[in-house]
């Protein structure tokens, strides 16, 4: 008599964090004793030539077990929300076809929550490309007059975009210029058909493992790849302005100190992970790895994976 039982859907393990706080070590760990390969889910390191200031794994590192979503485009060829989705979900659905020993199964890991919402929780952003015209008149306007337009257009798309922030603003501004309808109405959302198991990295020592790698990426080369940066698509290239360029590219105008640069990059990028600690505190349920070491990480990493296999 045939079974009845329905099959158990195939298990997408997200590794998620702030920055710095050791995703890429514990996701080649996973990777390895897994054999999985380690899906990227990182924002800036989807472009090509922007792997210091990305902090992007190493050849070594990327030797240790493969990787994949990794320097997709040039830095001037960007890549929307849902371009990456699609992306990224035939990318889980080529490694949940390949075959290996065990049931079927995908590592995802990175600290862009966005993205990795949309593609676990099966988010479909308007397929809507972006338009520089528009957005440098919104930034002539200044964010607070943007956000005031927000406000009238689609005051539910407003209510959950912070006042400061300018490019969910003017994303969202450029989506109701493109469509003639407010974003809010035109999110919608169609969950995949994966069972995900989310785990969390938010160790207690976050601030000062900020501050050495900050100061590791400027010793390994930032300024001089920013310099590269700058020469081949110009100054004005929107991701030159993330943390980390848009310091060492004061550092290369004259109008920064190395020592200042370092510290005013350490400085936003604390703040950055303020932000990622809230994002996935309010829009993610994972379980939060306690150990304080890889090793120990990994084997509760393990447990929790098993567990979820039943």
């Amino acid at each position: 008599m045939a079974s009845s039982q329905t099959p158990r859907p195939p298990l997408v393990i997200v590794l998620l964090g702030p920055t710095a706080s050791g995703k890429t070590e514990l996701a080649i760990a996973l990777a390895q004793a897994l054999d999985l390969a380690v899906l990227n889910v990182d924002s800036r390191q989807l472009y090509r030539g922007m792997d210091v200031g990305t902090a992007k794994p190493s050849p070594a590192e990327q030797a240790q077990a493969r990787h994949e979503l990794l320097d997709l485009r040039d830095p001037d060829q960007p890549i929307n929300l849902e371009e990456f989705r699609a992306l990224a979900a035939a990318q889980v659905e080529a490694e949940l076809g390949r075959p290996r020993q065990g049931s079927p199964m995908a590592l995802l890991a990175g600290g862009s929550g966005l993205y990795l919402k949309a593609l676990t929780q099966g988010l479909r952003p308007p397929a809507v490309p972006p338009q520089p015209a528009l957005r440098r008149q919104l930034s002539a306007l200044g964010q607070p007059t943007c956000h005031q337009l927000l406000q009238a257009a689609d005051p539910i798309a407003a209510g959950r975009i912070a006042a400061a922030d300018a490019v969910r603003t003017q994303r969202a501004l450029e989506v109701i210029y493109a469509t003639g309808c407010p974003l809010s109405s035109q999110q919608g959302s169609a969950p995949p058909p994966w069972q995900v198991l989310e785990l969390g990295l938010d160790p207690p020592d976050l601030r000062s493992r900020i501050r050495r790698r900050t100061e590791a990426l400027y010793a390994a080369g930032l300024v001089e790849e920013t310099a590269g940066l700058r020469q081949r698509y110009g100054a004005d290239l929107a991701l030159l302005a993330t943390i980390g360029y848009g310091e060492a590219l004061q550092v290369l105008a004259g109008t920064l100190e190395e020592p200042a640069a370092i510290a005013l990059t350490t400085q936003r990028t604390r703040q950055f992970a303020k932000r990622q600690r809230t994002w996935f505190r309010r829009q993610h349920q994972p379980v939060w790895l306690e150990g304080s070491t890889t090793p120990q990480r990994l084997e509760q990493a393990l447990q929790e994976i098993e567990q979820a296999l039943g």
